[in-house]
């Protein structure tokens, strides 16, 4: 099963045991209906100045129409925006999540052999609206419409507004149903000049199973020369802390990282005992939990990694269609260099509450290297984390079955690892983390059930990576390509923070 998050919407109360998840934004009740959203995956692709934004949202309540929200930092037209297949989420989360794999000594009496690395780690299981006329706007609200289209179930209008108190009066004269706090949180965006996507949903086009509706992912290209990912905005619809996971992919060798908060990196080849197989994600998120403990505030990296290769491997890795559909097509069509193949993944973990003060920017930053080898003849494994070379970082955690047969002869040599004995010997697939978002917090020991030491957790001191500016088509120098201005990125917060508005029954005319 995948890693699922979930946020709670602003218009519920505070009664949820489970922690609330990061969301681009917020979903807004009307009536008194309850929407949650249960499950959000984000997708970065970058190169140059170009962006292009993949999102996931499910969203669980009446089916009524409601609207999703992004600040943008220029106007997005319609063949900038379409809608993608939900299993490349499934995809890119599982290459990406934590790992849990398994080790079996060998007979130390067994003649002795060489298999390179001798990875055989076993899978074992994770825990488991009515029509109105938008053709207006304008007047006092001071909101003027940029464009409107239509893509798959979405309905989708492009704004931009000269004041946040018209804006908010805006989205309450059409019947979006918003928070009372919600102004405050539009104001910069407004102040700064961005754009707001807005992505109306008719349920009518929308499969609903147990009061679940299961959105078309949308990807949105845009041009922006900071590269950031505001949250602010989806403050509004927090009821305490939330856990946000950002997985950028980049063209060659390059990692991501925060540049204005702490990065740290999950603690990784940690052994833990074979009780861990049945309670996986809720022992993830306790090691979570005391990595940020340790560092509060910081962005957690846990994976950075070819996207085109993995050791081992949780599932499929991604090939050049699954890149193409994620926004290599966007890149190749702009850009003199850009390969189909050989994309770096990154994937950030953060959590974070309402008293977050700066969005998110993102920094290119030296490779990082971790989560690898084989047990020693002792079962101890590095957990070292270095930098340089190449991106080969992972969190993996080790189930080791030591030899427990009979020591028949003179000269045993132990610490010999591969896969299951006997006619077990196959090759299965680990499976990764899943649902650590709604993972029981607090129950668990983590050093009942790691059998070495945590490693102590530090500040990440990352080298910037000097990108080489990458060559438009058609361009016959090193220039780099006009976008919006850092101050205008602030826009991007539909990115992991857009506004999820709940649209009432009915709805008046502009």
């Amino acid at each position: 099963m995948r890693a699922r998050t979930a946020i709670l919407a602003a218009a519920l109360t505070a009664a949820a045991a489970q922690p609330a998840a990061a969301f681009c934004g917020f979903y807004v009740g009307g009536a008194g209906a309850r929407m949650f959203n249960n499950a959000t995956e984000v997708v970065l692709m970058r190169h140059g100045t170009t962006t292009i934004l993949s999102m996931e949202n499910n969203y669980q309540g009446p089916p009524e129409g409601f609207a999703l929200v992004v600040p943008v930092p220029v106007v997005v037209k319609e063949q900038n925006v379409k809608t993608l297949d939900r299993a490349l989420f499934e995809k890119i989360d599982t290459l990406g999540a934590p790992r849990l794999v398994e080790y079996w000594e060998n007979d130390p009496c067994a003649p002795d052999y060489y298999e390179e690395d001798m990875l055989y780690p076993s899978a074992v299981m994770a825990d488991s609206a009515e029509d109105e006329d938008d053709s207006g706007g304008g007047g006092d609200y001071h909101v003027t419409i940029e464009a409107q289209f239509a893509v798959a179930e979405y309905d989708i209008v492009v704004l931009s507004a000269t004041e946040s108190t018209g804006l908010n009066r805006w989205l309450v004269d059409h019947r979006y149903q918003i928070p009372a706090d919600a102004e405050p949180l539009l104001r910069p965006y407004v102040e700064a000049g961005t754009k707001f996507f807005i992505a109306r949903v008719d349920p009518k086009k929308v499969t609903f199973k147990d009061g679940m509706a299961t959105l078309s992912p949308l990807r949105v290209a845009y041009d922006a020369t900071d590269f950031s990912l505001p949250i602010r905005l989806g403050l509004a619809n927090s009821s305490g802390t939330q856990d946000l996971i950002v997985n950028i992919l980049a063209p060659n060798n390059t990692r991501y990282e925060v540049a204005n908060y702490p990065n740290v990196t999950i603690p990784t080849n940690l052994p833990v005992k074979d009780e861990v197989r049945e309670r996986f994600a809720e022992f993830y998120a306790a090691l979570f939990d005391h990595t940020i403990a340790k560092v509060p505030g910081a962005v957690v990296t846990e994976y950075a990694w070819d996207s085109g290769s993995c050791d081992p491997c949780p599932g499929p890795t991604l090939d050049g269609d699954d890149l193409a559909t994620l926004g290599a097509d966007v890149l190749s069509a702009q850009y003199q260099d850009v390969s189909p193949y050989g994309f770096t993944l990154t994937r950030l973990h953060a959590r974070y509450g309402k008293d977050v003060g700066d969005d998110l920017v993102f920094r290119a930053v030296d490779a990082l290297e971790g989560g690898r080898g084989v047990p020693d003849e002792r079962g101890a494994m590095s957990a070292a984390v270095t930098r340089g070379g190449v991106n080969n970082f992972q969190g993996r955690y080790v189930i080791l079955h030591p030899w427990t047969g009979a020591v028949a002869c003179a000269a045993p040599v132990r610490g010999r690892w591969g896969g299951p004995p006997g006619n077990a010997q196959q090759i299965a697939q680990p499976i990764a983390a899943g649902n650590t978002a709604f993972a029981p917090r607090g129950q668990l020991e983590l050093a009942s059930v790691v059998a070495a030491d945590v490693p102590s957790i530090g500040v990440l001191a990352s080298d910037p990576q000097k990108l080489p500016i990458p060559l438009r088509k058609g361009q016959g120098c090193a220039c780099a390509a006009g976008g919006a201005s850092s101050a205008s990125l602030l826009g991007l917060g539909g990115v992991t923070l857009a506004l999820i508005l709940r649209r009432r029954r009915s709805a008046r005319r502009a």
